[in-house]
């Protein structure tokens, strides 16, 4: 427990190092409340990272968004050949992001804006050129994810990067248990997630349809990645897709809960579930993985004789393993005879991980950077800034992988009944 409480205090609290003369400007789009935690938290400790603005539709909100989080710079002045576009701009974005955009002492922006708005702020601020940091879902459906990362600008020399913001995919405990894995043995995959009841409300902007709500888009979104991952294949068909959802209002074809089945190219099936409207007391997210029997080599035994094993891997805290996780192990072996398949002999065996460092997780890891206060969006923000600087990363998010995975994403909705999230008609 001292450890966990360390841990977390030094996740919000860490180090504050000197920032370098070149350290990246960000600029943040929107007073969301997961910039503290996604980036703002994060770039403390990184001395290659300075938050320097931020921009809302609301100058009040914006004004006291930055000074709890000691942003020096409020973006507020209008651009006269835009007034036009605000004036009818349905979800009244403020003038203000596109002051933002046009900075030249910004380097990067931060996109936690609502899922319906990812789309065509990513496409203004890579068109500006600028790194961009996009919240996930990275957009409200593959035509747009299509769009979006295959923009000219993207492929040019030295030009903008931009990264789908999978935070959990970046932490050790994941990469950790993704390479005990072999895609090939594997024939099933369940993965679940939720948020207690009392963390969200009806009004909240995941239940607006045309802002691109849903449980699907908020948190099922990880769910997918970690079946598409661990099959290392994306899947052929969505076999059902059960949901509970609004009717009503904008309200109307949100899930509020779901449950999904998908079929893989090598005939395993994968199962997610999440909801918005759980429990009192919140649940780790999980993925648990269930492989082939295969034969192992034992020279112990008589030539009529052979060892099988059967194994499953569970991760649970998947999305935030800063907080607790633990990686489960367990390998049931069997001794038959070769000639009847009688079984000789089986027994068990188990064992568990904790992993809150690539130090923890030895081997291959071993050397990658990281402290164990780390949160998953350090470790992120870590590759981001590598990348943009030209260095190696250990990981990264591929354009083409967030296509995959709004293609998932879309097939579980057409299943569904309530249909893919809205297209942005700006182009």
């Amino acid at each position: 427990m001292a450890a966990l409480l360390i841990r977390v205090w030094q996740a919000f609290n860490p180090p504050k190092p000197p920032k370098s003369k070149d350290a990246l400007k960000f600029g943040v789009l929107g007073a969301a409340n997961i910039a503290p935690l996604a980036l703002i938290g994060p770039a403390k400790s990184h001395p290659e990272v300075i938050i320097q603005a931020v921009s809302a539709r609301d100058r009040q909100k914006a004004e006291a968004f930055a000074k709890s989080n000691s942003i020096p710079e409020v973006k507020d002045s209008y651009q006269a050949p835009l007034i036009a576009f605000a004036m009818r701009y349905e979800f009244h974005c403020s003038l203000s992001l596109l002051e933002i955009l046009d900075d030249p002492n910004i380097d990067c922006i931060f996109i936690p804006l609502p899922n319906g708005l990812h789309y065509e702020w990513a496409v203004r601020a890579i068109k500006a050129g600028k790194h961009v940091l996009l919240e996930k879902p990275c957009t409200s459906n593959s035509t747009e994810a299509g769009i979006l990362f295959n923009l000219p600008e993207l492929s040019k020399p030295n030009g903008p990067i931009l990264l789908e913001a999978f935070h959990n995919r970046f932490y050790p405990s994941w990469n950790f248990f993704h390479s005990l894995i072999d895609p090939a043995d594997v024939i099933h995959v369940s993965s679940s997630s939720m948020i207690p009841w009392w963390a969200t409300g009806k009004n909240d902007i995941h239940f607006n349809y045309r802002l691109s709500g849903g449980t699907i888009m908020a948190m099922g979104t990880y769910n997918f990645a970690a079946l598409r991952l661990i099959f290392g294949a994306d899947p052929e068909e969505c076999l059902s897709c059960d949901t509970n959802s609004y009717t009503d209002g904008i309200h109307n074809k949100c899930d509020y809960d779901f449950k999904a089945k998908f079929r893989f190219p090598n005939g395993g099936i994968g199962e997610a579930s999440s909801t918005l409207k759980g429990a009192t007391v919140l649940k780790p997210s999980s993925v648990t993985v269930t492989c082939k029997q295969v034969v192992v080599p034992d020279k112990a035994l008589p030539a009529s004789q052979e060892k099988v094993q059967s194994r499953e891997l569970s991760l649970y805290g998947l999305v935030h393993g800063v907080f607790w996780h633990r990686i489960d192990i367990k390998d049931v072996f069997e001794i038959r005879s070769k000639d009847s398949g009688k079984v000789i002999s089986k027994w068990s065996e188990q064992k568990s991980h904790k992993t809150y460092s690539f130090k923890e997780a030895g081997g291959q890891f071993a050397g990658f950077p990281g402290e164990t206060y780390w949160m998953s969006y350090r470790y992120q923000l870590e590759a981001f800034v590598n990348r943009v600087k030209g260095r190696k990363t250990q990981h990264w998010v591929t354009g083409e992988d967030s296509i995959a995975q709004m293609k998932m994403i879309d097939m579980a909705y057409e299943k569904s009944g309530l249909g893919p999230r809205p297209t942005s008609k700006f182009r």
